[in-house]
């Protein structure tokens, strides 16, 4: 296939809706497979090595969210992004919490969906950075051998709690975090974390 893209996985019970994403990034160059529901999806997720999927939040049977977290568990780093016409913050969060890498609210536009969905491959497919190695992201420069950080190589002095937040945050760069996700990374109270804002 020309302008091959990846294998896209959509989930969606929304019959209409599904065809009409199929045909419009088989035109984009997906290898798209479908699945009316959760319990499908995860049957063809053991058949297919999918780049990414695009989950519907609202379906019958086991829903979206738990469709999610089931997906999460045996695949830990294949992009999920959750498709759904509830737009609320706990809505989102929920999805985030769930394992979700991006979450888009219906009615949506191709090209930001297409632009999203191109990102998340691409990050799944980068190589792991060995653990031991520096992180670079912009002027930014975090080593966690010698827990040092430089800003355009400046160095920035942090606590033990600011520099685990940072080894967090550098280590899921281009993803959403929420707050409850990186308090319970840190295993801290909200008011550790005040002080990070500070070093930027």
């Amino acid at each position: 296939m020309e302008n091959f893209q990846g294998r896209l996985l959509i989930v969606e019970d929304d019959t209409a809706l599904r065809r009409s994403l199929r045909t419009t990034f088989d035109a984009l160059g997906f290898d798209v497979g479908e699945a009316a529901n959760g319990e499908d999806g995860l049957v063809r997720l053991r058949m297919v090595d999918y780049d990414a999927v695009l989950l519907d939040i609202n379906m019958p049977g086991i829903g979206g969210i738990e469709t999610c977290r089931r997906i999460r568990r045996t695949y830990t780093r294949m992009p999920i992004l959750m498709l759904t016409v509830r737009d609320s913050e706990d809505d989102k969060v929920e999805a985030l919490e769930a394992g979700a890498d991006d979450y888009v609210a219906k009615p949506f536009q191709i090209r930001e969906l297409m632009a999203r969905i191109r990102a998340s491959i691409r990050r799944f497919r980068a190589p792991e950075t060995p653990a031991e190695m520096p992180i670079i992201n912009g002027a930014i420069m975090f080593d966690p051998v010698r827990r040092r950080v430089e800003r355009s190589g400046t160095e920035i002095h942090l606590t033990p709690r600011e520099f685990d937040a940072m080894q967090f945050l550098m280590t899921h760069a281009g993803r959403p975090v929420t707050h409850a996700r990186l308090l319970a990374a840190l295993r801290g109270p909200a008011s550790e974390m005040n002080a990070l804002t500070c070093a930027f």
